[in-house]
C-alpha cells in the first residue's frame, strides 16, 4: 500500500444525477439549468450541507444556449446557497464534467477553497438553431436601418437557402468528421469486428439493467417530475433495454458506412439529456464537517491525437500518464470505468493498453494493461446508460466512488474520449 497523496486532499464527498433519458423524450421540456439545479438541489438536500459552506460552483456544457451561456452560475443561484457563490462553466467535451471534477480538486488542492459543487449538464433536446451567417448579417443590419425602405431592400437579398436552419453539427470543426465517422474508421484500421461491438453493447445493457433492479444506480438518481400536472416521475434512466440481445443487435444496419460498416445504432451512444453534479471538499474540511469520504482524487491526465487520424484514441495515451503520476500500475487498478462513446472506441483503446506495439508506439517499457471486464464498467456503461455530453464524466465519478466503497478497493481508474482527438484520464483512490 502506497502512502497517501502529500500535501491538501480533495475528496468525493457524494454525487447525484438526474435520469438520463433520450433526447426528444423525458426531458424534453426541461432546460439544462433545469436539470443542473435539479439535482444540485437534491444533493444539498441529502448531504445536509449548509449553503453558505460552498466556496464555488463548476459545471461543463459542450453545446449551451447562447440565452444561458454560464449554467453554473444558474446554479450557484440556488435559494439553498448565498448569492456570493462564484461560477463559471468550462468545455472539455466529453470529458467535461471530469474536468470540472479535476478544476475543483486544483482549487482545493491550491488552498483557495474547501467545497466546490462541480458536474456537467447537457439537453440534446434544447440544442440552439442559428442561421447562415449571411441571413444573421441581413437581420443585424435590418435591426439598424433607418427606414422601411431600407430594410425591405435588405431582405430582398434573402434567397430560400439562406432560410435553412443550421443545428450544432456533431463533427470535428477541423476535418469535418462526425463521431461515428471517425468510430467507424476505428473498427476498420484496428479490426475491429461488428460482433465484438455488440457483445459489448449487450453487456452494458444486461449490467445496467441489473445495476438498476438492485438500486446501485437508483441510488445515484434524484428522481424528475414531469408531465402536464408534475405527477409523472422519472426515476431510472429510460435507454437501458434489459431484453437486449445479439440476435436483436445483429438486425441493425450499419450508420456511417451502410455497406461495409459495423457501427450501427446498437453499438454507439444515443443522444442524451441529463446532468450530474458532485461534492467536493479538502480532506480536513470533510474530517470538520463530519462527512466520511468515499474517494480521494489522486491523480488525473490528459493528451490529444490528430483529430484526422483516430479521434478517439487519445484514452491510449492519457492512461498511462495518469497510472504514472499517480505512481501506479494497472494492476493496482481494482475498478475501472471506460466511456463508451461507441463500442469501437472501448475495444480499440482497450487492444492498444494491452498491445506491445502500442506501449513501443507509447515510448513504455511494457504494456499499459490487459482489460479484465469482471472489474470493468461492472454497471455497464454510456452504451445503456446514455451520454450527456458533459454530465457523463460527473457520473463516471460518482458511480465509481460508490462502487469502491461497496468492494472497499483501494484504486480505480475512469477513462473518457472526447471530441478534438483528446483523452482524459483520472486515477481515484479510496478513502477511510
Amino acid at each position: 500500500m502506497l502512502p497517501p497523496s502529500p500535501g491538501r486532499r480533495a475528496v468525493v464527498i457524494a454525487g447525484l444525477r438526474t435520469p438520463f433519458a433520450k433526447a426528444g423524450t423525458l426531458l424534453q421540456d426541461a432546460t439544462a439549468a433545469d436539470l443542473a439545479r435539479h439535482c444540485t438541489r437534491e444533493l444539498l438536500y441529502r448531504t445536509e450541507l449548509p449553503g453558505d459552506e460552498v466556496d464555488e460552483v463548476i459545471y461543463g456544457q459542450v453545446v449551451p444556449s447562447p440565452l444561458m451561456p454560464n449554467v453554473a452560475r444558474e446554479v450557484s443561484l440556488l435559494p439553498q446557497l448565498p448569492k456570493t457563490v462564484p461560477a463559471y462553466t468550462l468545455n472539455r467535451a466529453c470529458a467535461s464534467g471530469a474536468q470540472a471534477i479535476c478544476n475543483a480538486t486544483d482549487q482545493i488542492m491550491a488552498g483557495h477553497a474547501d467545497v466546490i459543487l462541480a458536474g456537467g449538464v447537457e439537453t440534446l433536446s434544447d440544442v440552439p438553431i442559428l442561421h447562415t451567417r449571411k441571413f444573421s448579417q441581413i437581420l443585424a443590419a435590418a435591426s439598424k436601418a433607418r427606414s422601411l425602405g431600407d430594410r425591405l431592400g435588405l431582405f430582398a437579398q434573402v434567397r430560400p437557402r439562406d432560410l435553412v436552419p443550421v443545428a450544432p453539427a456533431i463533427a470535428e470543426p477541423s476535418t469535418g468528421e462526425s463521431m461515428g465517422q471517425s468510430a467507424e474508421k476505428m473498427a476498420k484500421e484496428n479490426r475491429i469486428s461488428r460482433e465484438a461491438q455488440d457483445e459489448l453493447a449487450v453487456m452494458s445493457h444486461q449490467r445496467a439493467a441489473a445495476a438498476t433492479v438492485d438500486g446501485r444506480l437508483a441510488m445515484e438518481i434524484a428522481p424528475w417530475f414531469g408531465g402536464r400536472g408534475m405527477d409523472q416521475v422519472v426515476d431510472s434512466d429510460n435507454l437501458i433495454r434489459a431484453d437486449t440481445s445479439l440476435d436483436a443487435l445483429a438486425k441493425l444496419k450499419p450508420v456511417f458506412d451502410r455497406r461495409y460498416g459495423s457501427v450501427t445504432a446498437g453499438n454507439a451512444s444515443p443522444l442524451t439529456d441529463g446532468a450530474a453534479t458532485t461534492l467536493l471538499m479538502s480532506e480536513e474540511k470533510a474530517h470538520a464537517l463530519g462527512y466520511r469520504p468515499l474517494t480521494a482524487i489522486r491523480a488525473y491526465a490528459v493528451a490529444a491525437v490528430d483529430p484526422g487520424w483516430q479521434l478517439l484514441m487519445g484514452p491510449a495515451y492519457a492512461v498511462p500518464i495518469a497510472l504514472k503520476r499517480a505512481g501506479l500500475s494497472w494492476n493496482d487498478l481494482g475498478l475501472v470505468e471506460i466511456h463508451e462513446a461507441f463500442a469501437s472506441q472501448v475495444l480499440s483503446n482497450v487492444q492498444a493498453w494491452g498491445s506491445a506495439e502500442w506501449s513501443r508506439r507509447l515510448g513504455l517499457p511494457a504494456v499499459v494493461g490487459e482489460v479484465d471486464w469482471d472489474r470493468t464498467n461492472v454497471m455497464g456503461g454510456s452504451l445503456a446508460i446514455g451520454h450527456p455530453f458533459a454530465a457523463t464524466g460527473a457520473r463516471l465519478v460518482t458511480s465509481l466512488s460508490n462502487e469502491m466503497a461497496r468492494r472497499d478497493v483501494q484504486f480505480g481508474l475512469i477513462s473518457i474520449c472526447a471530441q478534438g482527438g483528446m483523452g482524459f484520464a483520472l486515477v481515484l483512490e479510496r478513502v477511510g
